[in-house]
């Protein structure tokens, strides 16, 4: 047999060898340590992020009594900022100006509280009579068929209820106390955050170009857009939310006045300030309008407005919100519900409140950093959804605005 006629099968790379021969095969245990190693640096690398986490929050927690009036004062400003703008683009002074929309803003809050109260105390003792006749109706309700509850255990459930009322009293009485320490820790808050409001209005476009300055470069320049980028992103929601809120607010207060439901202009109010929580405000001021009509004008009433508030809030949610809010926000409605969830949890209405805003903010961070990620890796970086010329409190006085990833993160408005 000749070389030619060799019928051998041909040599597999890797059945009994590497091919090449001058490079050793790693063992299965190797490749599986080697694998533990990188599994263990990950899992360490995580319980060392979790870990700062808990320190980040726990900080938050022990200086939230300075850092709420500093949110709210954010917030608030971003609602008068526009005007101020405006008012020192024509001249007028920045303490003038800020003080001047100042003095508006808690002038139409005044006139909103003065239009409701009245209402209220007129409407009030109405109300209650009817409150009486419907828990007078559902008792009657209760005591005939299919259920036949009897008189003795209604007086057995009201004893029980105003026995267990009365051996609670030392824990509502402390209850009580509480109450009037946290009234006054929001009167404390309040006037922090309209001291703070108006620094901010007044000297806020010094602040970016300040914190180039001391952070210097290139923290200072990463820095400084990440936090004009927020700016722009609150601002939009919070201005978008209060045209959803109030065009939400009107249209269901003009059924409540058409149906002649008390306290029409009081739930006004409290929808358009449920509005600022997505999904859980809309609900509870919902049910709190329809709860009012079914006592006062009786279930059919009670019907008409629970479809008008259905509607409404269909119209905002498949309407409004995302024509208004497409290039302000980019959050998908799993990710507001959850936030507004764990908001409430910890930090109760308040919490609910600023969760989609801080919700919001670690977008506009995860966003930054997916950008500089592309940078460093050659890609093309996704385009700005936040970009705006917004030119708020947080951005220097220029209202110019460039692409950070192509100029080495330059912060928009400084120079």
């Amino acid at each position: 047999m000749t070389d030619s006629d060799d019928s051998s099968p041909l040599p597999v790379p890797g059945a009994d060898g590497p091919a090449d021969a001058g490079i050793a095969a790693p063992s299965r245990m190797q490749v599986f340590l080697s694998g533990l190693r990188s599994t263990s640096i990950v899992g360490l690398q995580f319980i060392l992020v979790v870990a700062a986490l808990w320190v980040v929050m726990w900080v938050v927690g022990q200086v939230w009594v300075i850092l709420l009036p500093v949110l709210l004062a954010i917030i608030a400003c971003t609602l008068m900022w526009p005007p101020v703008r405006w008012l020192r683009g024509h001249g007028v002074p920045p303490a003038g100006a800020s003080l001047l929309m100042m003095l508006v803003a808690v002038g139409l809050l005044g006139g909103v509280i003065g239009l409701i109260v009245p209402s209220i105390v007129d409407q009030s003792p109405e109300l209650a009579d009817r409150t009486v006749s419907g828990v007078r109706k559902l008792q009657d309700w209760v005591q005939g068929p299919p259920l036949n509850i009897g008189d003795d255990q209604i007086d057995g459930l009201v004893s029980a209820i105003t026995q267990r009322v009365q051996s609670s009293a030392s824990t509502i009485a402390a209850g009580v106390f509480n109450g009037i320490g946290t009234a006054t820790s929001v009167l404390i808050t309040l006037f922090t955050t309209l001291i703070l409001v108006f620094f901010f209005l007044k000297d806020g476009p010094r602040f970016v170009p300040w914190l180039q300055r001391t952070m210097g470069h290139p923290a200072g320049a990463h820095l400084g857009e990440v936090l004009v980028r927020m700016w722009n992103s609150l601002g939009g929601f919070i201005r978008t939310q209060a045209i959803v809120s109030f065009v939400d607010a009107s249209l269901i207060a003009a059924g409540l006045f058409v149906l002649k439901v008390p306290l029409a202009g009081v739930l006004m109010v409290i929808t358009f300030l449920g509005g600022f929580i997505p999904i859980v405000g809309a609900f509870v001021a919902g049910a709190l309008a329809v709860l009012i009509a079914l006592v006062s004008n009786g279930l059919p009433t009670a019907l008409i407005v629970l479809g008008i508030i259905l509607a409404v809030q269909q119209l905002e949610g498949n309407v409004l919100q995302p024509w208004l809010q497409s290039k302000s926000m980019d959050l998908h409605a799993a990710i507001v519900l959850l936030a507004v969830t764990l908001g409430g949890s910890l930090f109760g209405i308040i919490g609910a409140f600023l969760a989609v805003p801080a919700a919001a903010a670690i977008a506009v961070v995860l966003r930054y950093l997916n950008e500089q990620i592309a940078i460093r890796m050659g890609e093309r970086p996704p385009p700005l959804d936040e970009a705006s010329d917004d030119g708020g409190p947080g951005v220097g006085a220029n209202k110019g605005t460039e692409d950070s990833a192509g100029t080495g993160g330059a912060v928009p408005g400084t120079a």
